[in-house]
């Protein structure tokens, strides 16, 4: 098989909570090799089922506190002032795009927006859309545990993160997840056909021609 050398790719998938994203995340990373998550780091508690270093590399405030001043997050957000925080390590993400290899983030418009100024060319966004708002409630709905109240939060939420559509560069609506799924991977796959992102591409024409 032949390999050209290339740089790694951000690639976002940003939603409102219940249009899919994570199904389309784990669909891709158990059928593209290439391509691995983004494991945050965090500031809570780990819960009893969760593994460091696999769900999140967890840490403590000073620690958090310390990697923002040194800048090694590429994106970080706190759920709620003064409360535990996220974040994306910086080292970790540019090892693998040097490598050649793909980091999905599953982060709101908030983080891609981060993401893009401190990774400009490297990151591909992509914005998941259910199909319309009945669909959408009802698939929060379907999760079963909240009250009428958190679903009316989670929907007036979701319309606010629909409104930054226009910052990504694809929008996907998940209407069907088999289709949802092969859209997002057909625009990986086409940003990895890129000229900028295959620093290896010159070498490899000079031995054709």
């Amino acid at each position: 098989m032949t390999k050209i050398a290339r740089r790694g790719i951000c690639l976002v998938l940003s939603a409102p909570s219940g249009a899919g994203k994570t199904a389309i995340t784990e669909a891709l990373l158990a059928s593209e090799p290439l391509l691995e998550r983004s494991v945050s780091v965090t500031t809570r508690a780990m819960r009893p089922n969760e593994i460091d270093g696999v769900h999140y590399h967890f840490i403590t405030e000073a620690q958090f506190e310390q990697a923002l001043r040194e800048d090694a997050l590429l994106e970080w957000a706190r759920v709620l002032k003064g409360t535990h925080a996220y974040g994306s390590p910086r080292a970790p993400i540019e090892a693998a795009l040097a490598a050649g290899r793909d980091v999905i983030f599953d982060i709101d418009w908030q983080g891609h927006q981060q993401l893009r100024q401190k990774l400009p060319d490297d990151v591909v966004g992509v914005f998941v859309l259910p199909p319309d708002l009945p669909t959408l409630e009802s698939r929060l709905r379907g999760r079963g545990g909240d009250a009428p109240a958190e679903i009316a939060r989670r929907m007036k939420v979701a319309q606010d993160e629909i409104s930054h559509w226009a910052e990504f560069d694809h929008v996907v609506v998940n209407d069907d997840l088999p289709t949802a799924v092969a859209s997002v991977r057909a625009i990986l796959h086409a940003a990895r056909s890129s000229r900028s992102r295959m620093p290896g591409l010159p070498a490899f024409i000079r031995g054709l021609v």
